[in-house]
Order: structure tokens, then C-alpha cells, then sequence
């Protein structure tokens, strides 16, 4: 009788205690890899911060409407250099003749 007792009283022990520290050890685990992507998307919006007042300012905007859209100011004349073109002077390939018997 005290020996069943003795493990219901053990079985209710394990049940209160180990339980919610199972729990805080999983909570913990999340909370740590939760404040790692925090700093990660902290780093990413400063980064991102950067670049958009980087691309506000006024030479930014001329560089890229020159760059991307081929803009020019009021006055200039554009000019487009094109490659030169690649032409073959080489004879064509010759058939390889069927291997005589």
C-alpha cells in the first residue's frame, strides 16, 4: 500500500514538475530563435534604410533615369554605341564522307 502510494505520489511529482520545465526549455528555445531573426530583419531594415535614402537623393535619381531609361538633360544629344557585329568567316563545316567498307 505505502509502495503504490510512494509511486502515485512520484508519478504526480514527475507531472508538476517536469512538465512545465519541459516547457520552459521549449519557450526558451523559441525565444532565442525568435530574437536571432529580430536581429537579422533589425540588420536587413537598416540596410534597406540606407539604400532608400541613398536612391532619394538627386544624383542617384539623374544616374539611374541616365543609366536605366536612357534620359538626357534639356540641351544634350543622346548617343547609343552599338556593337560591332559578329560576322563568320570561316567555311562552313564539310560532311564527313560514310567510312569506305
Amino acid at each position: 500500500m505505502r509502495t503504490a502510494l510512494f509511486l502515485v505520489v512520484l508519478v504526480g511529482l514527475l507531472f508538476a514538475f517536469v512538465y512545465p520545465t519541459r516547457t520552459f526549455l521549449d519557450q526558451r528555445a523559441e525565444t532565442d530563435k525568435a530574437r536571432t531573426q529580430l536581429e537579422v530583419l533589425r540588420a536587413e531594415n537598416a540596410r534597406l534604410a540606407r539604400e532608400s535614402k541613398r536612391l532619394s537623393t538627386d544624383s542617384e535619381i539623374e544616374r539611374l533615369a541616365r543609366e536605366k531609361y536612357g534620359l538626357v538633360k534639356p540641351g544634350e544629344r543622346p548617343f547609343v554605341i552599338l556593337p560591332t557585329p559578329t560576322t563568320s568567316t570561316a567555311p562552313p563545316a564539310a560532311t564527313a564522307a560514310p567510312p569506305a567498307p
